[in-house]
This record gives structure tokens, C-alpha cells and sequence, in this order.
């Protein structure tokens, strides 16, 4: 497994240009367009794009992944959690609450809040079990407030 220091190093030497902006464009329209037809659209091979394309995953500058609209089911919810933490341990916090069921982002801020997490779950059930039980665990967070998403446009999850 590679340390962190090692995947900034290689994130900074890797630098994309407009023609990976182009190709970035055309698969957030639609990610699962073939690259022939992006490679056709662009002016380019479509070796050329699949390259370039790999390229980006390799370097963590482009994920490519399904996600689902989190108001599809009438009962699952979407909410933002903003924390107020006991102390300055925003990453090592922050990597406990990523691996919990449920948990779409986590993200280290300034302003009222130390961190937020975004979470998707199923249930209103399954979300207090989050808060109570799952909160619970990871420790050191003073305080909470959780904000239920009720509508949205253009907002998608993971659905797992």
C-alpha cells in the first residue's frame, strides 16, 4: 500500500491539459459513451483517449462510477452531518467515520463545523442507527447536527 506522501508526489507531477478537460466533458455527459465516439468528437484516436483516460484513474484525477438519485425510493434519505470535534484529529476521525456503512464523503473545513460527513441510507432507521450507535464508536466528536436532504437537482450518490 502506498503511503500518502507518495500519492501527493505523483499526483503534483501529473498535470492534465484541455485535452483531458475535453475528455473529462464528455464522460461526465455520459460516462459510459465508447471512447470512439469521444476520440471521433475530439479529433483524435481512440487509443488516444483510452490512454489518456487511464492515465487520469492512474493519477486519481478521474473516477469513472455510477451513481443513483438519492429521492428515487420515497423512504431512503440523504443527509449532511457537520461535527465539532474534541480534538485536532481531523484524519485519523475522518478515516474512521469513511469506513462506516452508509457514509458518501467526509470533509475537513473551516467555519462552524470541523468536519462534514454526507450519508445515504435506506431508512430513517438506519440513519438513527448511525447517529446513536455508529457515532458513538468512533469518539471524540463533542457535538453534531444533521441536515436531512427533503429535495434536490442534480444531486446523486453511491449507492452502496
Amino acid at each position: 500500500m502506498k503511503n500518502l506522501s507518495e500519492e501527493k508526489k505523483k499526483q503534483k507531477e501529473y498535470v492534465p491539459d484541455h485535452i483531458d478537460k475535453k475528455i473529462v466533458a464528455e464522460l461526465q455527459k455520459n460516462g459510459r459513451v465508447p471512447y470512439k465516439v469521444i476520440a471521433k468528437k475530439l479529433n483524435l484516436s481512440d487509443g488516444t483517449i483510452r490512454l489518456r483516460t487511464a492515465k487520469m484513474i492512474k493519477n486519481n484525477f478521474l473516477k469513472i462510477s455510477a451513481s443513483v438519485n438519492p429521492f428515487f425510493y420515497e423512504n431512503s434519505i440523504t443527509a449532511i452531518i457537520g461535527m465539532k470535534l474534541e480534538r485536532r484529529e481531523h484524519k485519523k476521525i475522518m478515516l474512521k467515520i469513511s469506513r462506516l456503512n452508509g457514509v458518501k464523503s467526509v470533509v475537513n473545513l473551516t467555519g462552524r463545523y470541523d468536519i462534514l460527513v454526507e450519508v445515504f441510507f435506506n431508512s430513517r432507521e438506519e440513519l438513527k442507527s448511525f447517529l446513536v450507535e455508529d457515532m458513538n464508536k468512533v469518539g471524540r466528536i463533542l457535538s453534531s447536527e444533521t441536515y436531512i436532504f427533503l429535495d434536490a437537482i442534480n444531486k446523486w450518490v453511491e449507492f452502496f
